[in-house]
């Protein structure tokens, strides 16, 4: 796992050595520059160049967003010839090859809401689909948990506000006051806790919420 961004930039140059041509250089650095805070971008840039789909010398045009949801990214990524079809996330990512071969598993159209296989083909290869914008740049996703506008935050995450006192909640001592603990040490009180933060109502991610600054370090779990 790469923790620090410039050292995933720096692997990522490093592939592009063996991957992009010398003419096409410049634009696809461009395009890394752009990402060079994102680390989804990033994992996906470095995934590309590192393993590239047809073995061949290729570069990297554009990244489109097809869907989100709960922090999970279906994202095509456009070559000077073709377009393929990723899954990205914090915890890793899946090749679903060419957007052009049409196809997913019923899991997948059902996670993102597909009707059908039709649907799932005609808004993967759509010319108008809209660029991967930079997360730190996107009101509209948790910049630490990738929940976007309306949907649960990841439980742990320091930007969810807590229902009880209105604080964040990973920091506040609504949760101890909850179980009537001074911590919370094992999976059995944070499950509890869960289903009791589940009654109480949770607070979804709302652009609002978004803090001005974030620093580096941020604990994204209950202690």
């Amino acid at each position: 796992m790469y923790t620090d961004l410039n050292e995933l930039i720096d692997t990522i140059r490093a592939a592009m050595d063996y991957a992009v041509l010398e003419d096409k250089r410049p634009e696809a650095e461009e395009l890394l520059d752009i990402y060079r805070e994102d680390r989804v971008a990033l994992l996906l840039l470095r995934e590309f160049y590192s393993f590239l789909p047809d073995a061949e010398e290729d570069w990297v045009r554009d990244i489109l967003l097809i869907k989100r949801k709960q922090g999970i990214f279906l994202l095509a990524l456009v070559t000077s010839a073709r377009r393929y079809l990723y899954l990205v996330s914090e915890e890793g990512i899946e090749f679903h090859g060419e957007a052009a071969q049409g196809f997913a598993d019923s899991e997948l159209l059902d996670f993102f809401g597909f009707e059908n296989m039709e649907d799932f083909v005609r808004q993967t290869q759509a010319v108008d689909a809209p660029g991967y914008e930079p997360l730190q740049l996107d009101a509209e996703i948790c910049p630490v948990c990738r929940a976007a506008s309306g949907e649960y935050h990841e439980l742990g995450c320091v930007v969810e506000l807590c229902p009880w006192c209105g604080g964040q909640l990973v920091y506040c001592s609504c949760r101890h006051d909850q179980l009537g603990v001074d911590s919370i040490d094992t999976e059995a009180q944070l499950l509890q806790f869960e289903v009791i933060l589940e009654e109480r109502g949770r607070i979804p991610y709302s652009p609002e919420q978004r803090p001005a600054y974030l620093q580096e370090g941020f604990e994204e779990e209950f202690d």
